[in-house]
């Protein structure tokens, strides 16, 4: 009992001990975070402007979205920081979306233009999350216990 009451204690001594913020350490991460996510909004909306409601629905591309997915959920859920986890969050949301409509062979392009809609808005979420990290690098700091 009291060897699992000690690892329980190193395990979150380990995690106290962790940043508390990934992206607002430095002001270059939340800046690369925003161009990248107002990138994919622009595209997304590009496609619904121009009627573009095709997906790809090939293995490779839905195996990069897995990845994506396992890589992103695991950076969410090492962070504790609210603007951090609502950027992570919008960005893995999207990418289930994708990978759901990469799996999805038959899918009406009528439901296509609502995806497309929803994941530009999600990336455009991302952006204004990513843009919230920017500028907190002096106030980013790791939280001790005491």
């Amino acid at each position: 009992m009291d060897r699992q009451i000690e690892e329980v204690e190193k395990e979150e001594s380990k995690r106290a001990d962790r940043p508390a913020h990934l992206m607002c350490r430095t002001w270059l991460w939340g800046l690369a975070g925003f161009l990248g996510c107002a990138y994919f909004a622009w595209v997304s909306f590009a496609h619904v402007k121009r009627n573009g409601y095709d997906w790809p629905h090939d293995a490779w591309t839905a195996a990069t979205y897995l990845v994506w997915i396992v890589l992103l959920a695991v950076v969410a859920r090492e962070t504790r920081c609210v603007r951090e986890r609502v950027f992570f969050g919008a960005l893995v949301i999207n990418f289930l979306i994708g990978f759901g409509l990469t799996l999805w062979r038959s899918v009406p392009t009528a439901d296509v233009r609502p995806a497309r809609l929803g994941t530009g808005a999600l990336w455009a979420l991302g952006a204004l999350a990513s843009l919230t990290t920017v500028g907190r690098s002096q106030k980013a700091e790791v939280r001790r216990p005491k």
